[in-house]
């Protein structure tokens, strides 16, 4: 299964979270004692219900996310592949009523705007990878927007959770490893 969507965050991160584990979050004061500092994220991050996706910046993004299965595992297309800059670590997620993706700042029992994921309840492994689709020859307009089939910003890849071994990190990326490639990739 395969969904997309455009999102954007004002907050300088988006994330994939568990609408169960945040469901007494209901305005701003609960959102703050939940997500304010990064030791709080952190929290959510390693009990499995909060996926950071961090890249230290606001904006409006393309996002895939890709759910796979035991006999086929969600991951990149070779044209993703192949512009790929970075791809997270895998991180663990417990489903219990699905997920949703959206910026930082909508996470709570009533989320105004973001991805919703259907997934069935258990341990998932969740890996981002950021993607330059402007790479692609052709792939943006005369005023450097993307065109029709550009590849996206972000894949999200969800596929059933194996155990140990998870990032947790509120930094989806490391920073070394992410200038190497990017000045590799210039």
């Amino acid at each position: 299964m395969e969904i997309t969507e455009a999102l954007a965050t004002d907050a300088g991160m988006w994330g994939l979270w568990s609408p169960t584990a945040f469901h007494d979050v209901v305005d701003y004061e609960t959102w703050e004692d939940a997500l304010l500092e990064d030791e709080d994220i952190l929290r959510h991050v390693v009990a499995g219900a909060f996926v950071p996706i961090n890249i230290d910046g606001d904006g409006a993004y393309q996002f895939v996310a890709r759910v796979g299965s035991a006999s086929e595992p969600a991951g990149l297309t070779e044209r993703e592949s192949a512009y790929t800059l970075v791809i997270s670590d895998p991180y663990l997620f417990v489903a219990t009523a699905g997920a949703v993706i959206s910026g930082i700042e909508h996470v709570g029992d009533d989320p105004d705007n973001g991805l919703r994921i259907p997934l069935e309840p258990g341990r998932w492994q969740v890996t981002v990878a950021l993607v330059d689709w402007t790479a692609e020859p052709g792939a943006q307009d005369d005023d450097g927007a993307p065109k029709p089939g550009a590849l996206p910003d972000f894949v999200v890849l969800i596929n059933p959770g194996t155990s140990g071994g998870y990032r947790a990190k509120v930094e989806t990326f490391d920073r070394e490893e992410d200038q190497s490639r990017l000045n590799s990739a210039e």
